[in-house]
C-alpha cells in the first residue's frame, strides 16, 4: 500500500508511509495507560503518598510530556516516540507544491536549517501532541459520566434546571453538561471523520498532511536524512575543554545548582528516556514469559521441597468444654490412631461431628428464615439438590450450584411443589436441614407458615441468596 504514491508521482524517500505514522501513534497511546497501571499498583502499597498523584495523573503526565516533547523537538526535530521510527517534523514552505527536490539533493544542510522548526512552531506542535489529547481525554471522561444517564433512561431523565439565583460555577456546569449531551457527540464524530479523510488523502498522495491538525499548524512528517544525523552527531560531541568564558569566578558546578541542573543534568535525563522505553518493553516481555512458562513453577516447587510444614488442622472439631478425663481419653484415642496409621475419635464425639444442627439463613429485609435445601454431599454426585434425582438439563445459578433446569426455574419463580407444600404446612413435606422438622412419629398438624418463613422465591435454593435478574440469571451448562 505504501508504494501506491511512488507509482503515481515518483519515489519520495523522505516521506514516511501511513503505516509508520499509525505505528508511532499506537506506541504513543500505550504509554499513558501503562504508567497509570504502574502508579495504581504503587498507590495500593503507599496510598498516603501517591493517592493525590493518582487523582491528578492526567495533569502531571501532560506537564511532564510538555518538557519531554519540547526537548526532543529541539534536539531531534521530532517527538519522543517519533524518534524511535526515525521521523521528524518540519515546516512546509509557502511555495507551489511545497517541495524543493533539487535543493534537497544539492544543499541538504541549508534546506534542513530552513525547514527546521522555530520556537513558535515547537509550541504549536506541543499543543497538538500534548494539549489536544489531554483535552479530548477529559471530555471523554466527562461524557461517560453525564451522557449515559440520558442515553439509557431517556432525554428527560436527570435534566438539571438552572435556578434563577445560580452561582457562576453552577451556570458553567449547567452549560458544560448541556454541551456534552447535545454538541460533543457531533464534534467527536467530526474529529474522527476528519482524521480518516486526511489519512486516506495522505495514503493516495493527495496531501502532505496526515492529520487535519498538522494542516492547521503547517507541519508535516518526514524521515530523517543524512544531514539530520550529521547535525545530531555534532550536537552530541563534547568539547575537549570548556571555554574560558564558562569558568567565571564563583561559578558553582553542583548538581543542586539551578543552572547546572537545567543545562546539564536535565538534558541527560531526558535523553536517557530513549533507552528507558525499550528497556521497559524488554522487562515486560520477560515478565510475560516468566509467568507463562513452567520454569517459574518448577523453581518455586524446588524451593519449597525442603520446607517442613506443620500438620493440617481438622476443621469442625470444636466440641466445647470437656472435663480433664474426657480430654485425656480423646487425646489417647487420637495418639493411638496415629500410631496405627489411622485417626479415631470417641463415639460420642463422632456422632456430634456427623450430625451438625443446621440453621436456615435469615432475610436481611424481612428478618424471616428462608427455606433452603441442603447442599449436595459431593460435587460429583450427579443429583439435583431439589428433586434428589439425576440432574436433567443442568443449569447453574450465580452462586455456582447446579440444578435441574425445571426445578431451579420453578424454585426461583416460587411455584415448586416443595415450596408450596412447606409454606402450606403439608405433613408430607420435610425441611431439609432446617430446625423445625417434625420428628418421626410425632403428631403434626398442618399449619401455614405464611408470614413466619420466606419460600425462597427469587433466591438460590441452597444458599438463600437473592439472584440478580431472577430466572434470567440462570445459565444452562453445555457438556
Amino acid at each position: 500500500m505504501e508504494l501506491i504514491p511512488s507509482l503515481q508521482d515518483g519515489l519520495d524517500e523522505l516521506k514516511p508511509s501511513l503505516f509508520e505514522l499509525l505505528s508511532e501513534q499506537q506506541l504513543a497511546g500505550l504509554i499513558p495507560p501503562s504508567l497509570r497501571y504502574l502508579l495504581v499498583i504503587a498507590t495500593q502499597k503507599y496510598p498516603r503518598y501517591l493517592l493525590r498523584v493518582l487523582n491528578s495523573f492526567d495533569e502531571l503526565y501532560a506537564l511532564i510530556m510538555v518538557v519531554v516533547e519540547r526537548h526532543y523537538l529541539r534536539t531531534t526535530g521530532g517527538g519522543f516516540t517519533e524518534s524511535y521510527y526515525g521521523l521528524k517534523r518540519e515546516r512546509v514552505l509557502r511555495i507551489k507544491g511545497g517541495e524543493l527536490p533539487r535543493t534537497q539533493i544539492v544543499t541538504p544542510t541549508q534546506l534542513r536549517e530552513s525547514l527546521k522548526l522555530s520556537e513558535g512552531d515547537i509550541w504549536k506542535n506541543i499543543a497538538v501532541m500534548v494539549g489536544l489529547p489531554y483535552l479530548k481525554r477529559k471530555l471523554d471522561e466527562s461524557y461517560e459520566i453525564y451522557a449515559p444517564q440520558t442515553t439509557l433512561l431517556g432525554p428527560r431523565y436527570n435534566q438539571d434546571s438552572l435556578a434563577p439565583d445560580a452561582t457562576f460555577r453552577q451556570r458553567v456546569m449547567y452549560y458544560y453538561k448541556w454541551f456534552l449531551r447535545n454538541v460533543y457527540p457531533s464534534i467527536n464524530g467530526a474529529y474522527y471523520f476528519s482524521i480518516l479523510v486526511f489519512n486516506l488523502a495522505y495514503l493516495s498522495n493527495s496531501t502532505m498532511y496526515s492529520s487535519p491538525f498538522l494542516w492547521l499548524i503547517q507541519t508535516r512528517f518526514r524521515r530523517m536524512s543524512s544531514a539530520d544525523h550529521r547535525a545530531m552527531d555534532l550536537a552530541q560531541q563534547k568539547p575537549s575543554s570548556p571555554p574560558a568564558a564558562a569558568l567565571r569566578p564563583g561559578h558553582n558546578s553542583s548538581i543542586f545548582n539551578t543552572r547546572t541542573f537545567s543545562k546539564v543534568i536535565l538534558p541527560k535525563l531526558l535523553s536517557g528516556l530513549k533507552l528507558a522505553l525499550p528497556t521497559s518493553i524488554f522487562l515486560l516481555k520477560f515478565l510475560e514469559w516468566w509467568h507463562a512458562s513452567d520454569f517459574a513453577r518448577k523453581l518455586s516447587r524446588k524451593a519449597a521441597e525442603d520446607l517442613q510444614l506443620p500438620p493440617p488442622v481438622i476443621a469442625g472439631l470444636h466440641l466445647g468444654k470437656k472435663s480433664s478425663t474426657e480430654a485425656t481419653a480423646t487425646t489417647n484415642s487420637v495418639s493411638l490412631g496415629k500410631a496405627a496409621g489411622t485417626t479415631t475419635l470417641p463415639t460420642s464425639t463422632a456422632t456430634k461431628v456427623q450430625q451438625p444442627k443446621a440453621k436456615p439463613p435469615i432475610s436481611s429485609s424481612s428478618h424471616l428464615p428462608i427455606l433452603t435445601v441442603p447442599a449436595p454431599i459431593s460435587a460429583t454426585s450427579g443429583l439435583c439438590p431439589i428433586c434428589l434425582k439425576s440432574i436433567v438439563t443442568p443449569t447453574a445459578t450465580q452462586t455456582g450450584y447446579v440444578f435441574c433446569y425445571t426445578c431451579i426455574f420453578r424454585w426461583v419463580e416460587g411455584t415448586h411443589d416443595r415450596q408450596t407444600n412447606w409454606m402450606e404446612g403439608s405433613e408430607s413435606e420435610e425441611v431439609w436441614g432446617n430446625e423445625d422438622v417434625p420428628e418421626e412419629g410425632k403428631n403434626y398438624t398442618k399449619t401455614s407458615r405464611e408470614g413466619s418463613w420466606e419460600s425462597g422465591k427469587g433466591r438460590c435454593a441452597i444458599t438463600g441468596r437473592r439472584l440478580l435478574g431472577g430466572t434470567d440469571g440462570l445459565r444452562r451448562i453445555i457438556a
